[in-house]
């Protein structure tokens, strides 16, 4: 039986338990979890001795079935997200603190994000392009912005590289 994975990439404050968390060259950590297995696939029946040929013979003529290497990479979604500037302060969403974490999987993408405040004026404009930054990643069809006010966002949520450029110590 195939499976499909969901991953999910917290993102969590540059200062805090991020020493317990395996991290990526930028420092953000990274933790995939599976979830559920895919329904039934045209795999399941198919022998044993032949199932990879069944399923490349019929994935083209019965449902796509997703594999973990369709998937985007991880840093993939990361970097698209760091496109997205703030246009108020002029730094990516990612080094303000703003994604809380990214969950994907079946060609799917949740982004669980905040805003600096509950009445930002730019709020709609980076949700709008934190969305189709992640839709041109090859193996995402669909991304989710849910928009979350807690825990509201604090400056000790950037990561340095965005307080030296605010000018915080």
């Amino acid at each position: 039986m195939m499976t499909a994975e969901s991953l999910t990439i917290p993102i969590v404050p540059a200062t805090g338990c991020c020493s317990e968390t395996a991290a990526k060259a930028d420092g953000l950590p990274i933790v995939a979890e599976p979830s559920a297995t895919a329904s039934e696939s045209c795999c399941q029946s198919a022998s044993a001795s032949t199932g990879a040929e069944a399923c490349a013979s019929t994935a083209n003529t019965t449902t796509e079935v997703v594999t973990a290497a369709e998937e985007p990479d991880d840093a993939a979604l990361i970097e698209a997200l760091k496109t997205v500037i703030d246009p108020e302060l002029m730094i990516n969403i990612v080094d303000l603190g703003l994604v809380y974490s990214i969950n994907h999987s079946d060609r799917k993408a949740l982004v669980e994000m905040t805003l600096t405040s509950p009445a930002c004026p730019a709020g709609p404009q980076i949700i709008s392009q934190a969305k189709m930054a992640i839709e041109k990643i090859p193996g995402i069809d669909i991304a989710e912005i849910k928009l979350t006010m807690s825990p509201p966002w604090t400056p000790d949520r950037m990561t340095d590289d965005a307080r030296d450029q605010l000018g915080i110590f």
